[in-house]
């Protein structure tokens, strides 16, 4: 017994020193978090739009990841030059680390005749990455190669394209942790490292209006990679009168889910998403819930005034 927690105080030890994996979240409504992963997306849709989405992944499990993430983009155009400006935020909880990251984005939109609008955008912000490690070593002696608290902020660079056709469809390529930012701290005689891996991104969807009756079908795909390992997600989605709709998910080797969504007003979206998973957590989680809101004021554009004075004319 006593060898096997050393062994399991040994692995332990060798993931929170050295950490390089996938980290960027998985977002069942990840139609609604396109600006996090792709700055290209910022500001290309009409007026000021505020979303959150809060996400607990593998119910029951104990440590597992629970996400929070806030959007607020703005479409500059009827205002000021163009473009797309927006603040990204995200917060992940997983076992005993926690990463925060900020990011300020920017799009810079091309129109290409009647086609549509190709955005290229950039994202600038911070990661920070810490842990407060909670130890039960196999004996009563402090064990001083284990790792204690650690917490580090570095820069935190995304780039995307994103192409916006006129004809209700998307495709996007984007990546994140550009830079992959080191992180690191030393205490004692232990040196702690976190080091973002980049990660890649390919995003399309099309929109088929006139399904059914007062009805329309969203068929969404996300790829990512972060050149280890790779996952993709389906959406399918009715939307009916956009006032609600219904819909389904697939990950691969992670999840199938619900998604179900209500639009009370102009500009509002409520949301709710349940997976079950399919990994090798299948027999103890049950399954992940995703809440989503969304908010949009479309302001009405300024007035242009002319004077009739001799000396404006």
């Amino acid at each position: 017994m006593k060898k096997k927690l050393v062994l399991l105080s040994s692995l332990f030890v060798v993931v929170a020193s050295n950490l390089l994996a996938q980290q960027d979240k998985l977002i069942t409504h990840f139609i609604y978090d396109k600006m996090s992963i792709n700055p290209g997306e910022t500001g290309l849709d009409k007026g000021i739009c505020a979303t959150t989405i809060y996400r607990n992944q593998w119910d029951k499990v104990n440590g597992a990841p629970n996400s929070a993430i806030l959007n607020i983009e703005a479409n500059l155009k009827p205002y000021f030059k163009a473009g797309g400006i927006g603040i990204s935020f995200f917060h992940d909880a997983i076992g005993f680390s926690r990463q925060n990251n900020v990011l300020l984005n920017y799009s810079f939109p091309l129109q290409l005749g009647n086609a549509g609008t190709l955005g290229i955008g950039v994202g600038v912000g911070i990661v920070n990455f810490g842990m407060s490690p909670v130890w039960v070593p196999p004996t009563t002696a402090i064990d001083p190669t284990l790792p204690v608290g650690f917490s580090a902020t570095n820069l935190d660079l995304n780039f995307g394209l994103y192409w916006k056709g006129n004809k209700d469809y998307y495709v996007g390529l984007s990546s994140t942790h550009l830079n992959e930012s080191l992180l690191k701290q030393t205490v004692g005689v232990v040196s702690q490292t976190y080091q973002t891996a980049r990660h890649y991104y390919i995003m399309g969807g099309k929109k088929f209006n006139n399904i059914g009756k007062d009805g329309a079908l969203d068929a969404q795909v996300l790829i990512r990679t972060d050149m280890v390992k790779f996952s993709s997600d389906i959406n399918v989605r009715y939307i009916w009168r956009n006032i609600a709709y219904g819909g389904l998910t697939y990950r691969t080797v992670d999840a199938v889910g619900v998604m179900l969504g209500w639009m009370p007003i102009n500009g509002m979206t409520i949301g709710y998403s349940y997976d079950v998973t399919t990994n090798k957590l299948a027999s103890v989680s049950r399954g992940s819930h995703e809440i989503l809101f969304k908010y949009c004021m479309y302001l009405p554009p300024i007035p242009i005034t002319k004077s009739n004075h001799p000396r404006w004319l």
